[in-house]
């Protein structure tokens, strides 16, 4: 097999589930429970807990054929993956991811012995009825054999997706959100690794409805803020739309992806401050991989000892704060999620400023992505390791879709300011949100940051929090990190020099 194989072998090399006999296809969850027990240990809210060999994703093994080049092993590992397709019995999942005019079958295969992955993956999307436009084939075992690498390759232009030697559910995840992200800015728009959630206000004038984006790494608290209620009384009140993979559209809606569930970081999950995740992480109905769960089935979010990368498999109808809806009909604010310490806890940006913070993605790295990095600071343009295709353009697309738009953009810090840890925990990042959509944040320019920071808001000392307060030589510290800001952008060939030139 070569780069020159026709789309259709390849993809005619999938086994069809209404005719090919080693298949179980699009079976109930209680059957794949049934097939997956041999690997289950069954905790104290009666809910499935599963260990995988793998605790993240394997980013550093993982190519596209847009934008890297497959060696020889690479294609005689997709023919020999096929030929075991063809061969091995199988689990055959079918879900839909997106809605409406950006709505796309999935079709997923994996072993019978691995059909936990099925059981969660399938928890998080709606059944799909229509032929598929992508498919994944998953054969864990891949790496154990003498001779083979684990490999993750990913075909856009045909939707195929070969997860070879990896057992986390998570790689089964991204590689139809990594495609649907990729089909959308095919049609004019932007994949974004975001949450989305309405916030009714009511004012003088009645309720009004705001619509906020988030965009941040995982573990960087995406999906709290998403999810969070922002402790508001009726008649106000949020809705969770989407918690991890939106499309920016040409009009300004935000279409959803995942439509049945979320795939949510247990560690540290907590009553208090996450009541609505926690609430549906204790039902019966989730699913767990890789959470420490006692020999009595006492489930413990704090204890990392199999990793620091547990995670939960939820059901949107267990979240008081989450909509029926997964589309987000006009975007009016989008958060850009930062874990820097130079940072303030909020600053409003300009359009050229906000697409430079979607080209720096600023933050921490996470177990989520490399667990031996983390911790370390990071920058993944758009806080999105999926973008097929050049990076700058992803830039210049965000930066037209917004100015288009007239969508307020923000940075904001979940982490803390300055060396001695000035301390943004979710009290504070809540009251910023729900000051951002009432539009009560008295802002003011900043000369020294170059920024819209406020001069105050209610709930929250804002001086406190002021970055230059924090540092014995801030000015040094900022102009060296606009400097590295600055190396970085470069890089970036076909980014507009008007983005570049607005480094904050």
């Amino acid at each position: 097999m070569s780069q020159r194989v026709e789309k259709s072998r390849l993809r005619d090399g999938f086994p069809d589930p209404t005719e090919a006999e080693n298949l179980i296809y699009n079976p109930s969850f209680e059957r794949l429970r049934v097939l997956a027990r041999h690997d289950e240990t069954t905790t104290e809210y009666g809910s499935p807990r599963y260990v995988s060999e793998q605790k993240s994703r394997s980013a550093d093994r993982t190519k596209n054929l847009l934008d890297d080049d497959f060696s020889e092993a690479d294609w005689r590992a997709i023919e020999t993956a096929l030929d075991e397709a063809r061969e091995r019995k199988l689990v055959c999942l079918d879900r839909q991811v997106g809605s409406r005019e950006t709505s796309f079958t999935c079709r997923l295969y994996v072993p019978r012995e691995y059909a936990r992955i099925a059981l969660a993956w399938g928890k998080l999307l709606e059944p799909a009825e229509r032929e598929p436009d992508f498919r994944t084939l998953q054969l864990p075992e891949w790496d154990e054999r003498e001779g083979n690498r684990r490999r993750i390759r990913v075909l856009p232009d045909t939707g195929l997706t070969f997860v070879l030697g990896s057992d986390y559910t998570g790689e089964a995840k991204k590689s139809f959100l990594r495609l649907y992200m990729y089909r959308a800015k095919e049609r004019g728009g932007l994949g974004i690794h975001a949450g989305s959630k309405r916030v009714t206000i009511e004012d003088e004038d009645g309720p009004r409805t705001v619509g906020q984006a988030f965009l941040g790494l995982s573990a960087t608290g995406k999906s709290t803020l998403t999810g969070h209620g922002c402790w508001l009384d009726d008649p106000e009140r949020t809705e969770m739309l989407q918690d991890d993979v939106c499309a920016l559209l040409p009009d300004g809606q935000v279409t959803g992806s995942e439509g049945k569930g979320l795939y949510i970081k247990t560690d540290g999950l907590d009553p208090e401050e996450q009541p609505g995740l926690y609430d549906a992480a204790t039902h019966e109905s989730a699913v767990f991989e890789n959470v420490w769960v006692g020999s009595d089935g006492t489930v413990d979010f704090d204890n990392t000892k199999l990793t620091t990368n547990g995670r939960a498999v939820i059901q949107r109808d267990r979240l008081d704060s989450a909509s029926e809806d997964i589309d987000l009909a006009g975007i009016d604010q989008i958060f850009f999620i930062t874990r820097n310490p130079v940072m303030p806890p909020i600053a409003r940006l300009t359009d050229r400023q906000a697409a430079v913070a979607f080209m720096l993605g600023e933050s921490i790295q996470t177990s989520a992505g490399d667990p031996d990095a983390a911790g370390e600071s990071i920058r993944v343009v758009g806080t999105n390791p999926f973008i097929i295709g050049p990076e700058g353009e992803e830039g210049n697309r965000f930066y037209d879709l917004v100015a288009a738009n007239d969508v307020e953009c923000f940075v904001i810090n979940t982490g803390h300011v300055g060396p001695a840890n000035a301390d943004i925990g979710v009290r504070e990042s809540v009251t910023i949100l729900v000051n951002a959509a009432r539009g009560s944040i008295e802002w003011e320019h900043d000369e020294t940051m170059d920024l819209e920071l406020p001069a105050a808001m209610p709930g929250l000392n804002v001086e406190a929090f002021y970055p230059p307060d924090h540092y014995e030589n801030f000015e040094s510290e900022l102009e060296s990190l606009r400097e590295e800001r600055r190396e970085y952008l470069d890089q970036f060939e076909t980014l507009a020099e008007e983005i570049k030139d607005a480094v904050y």
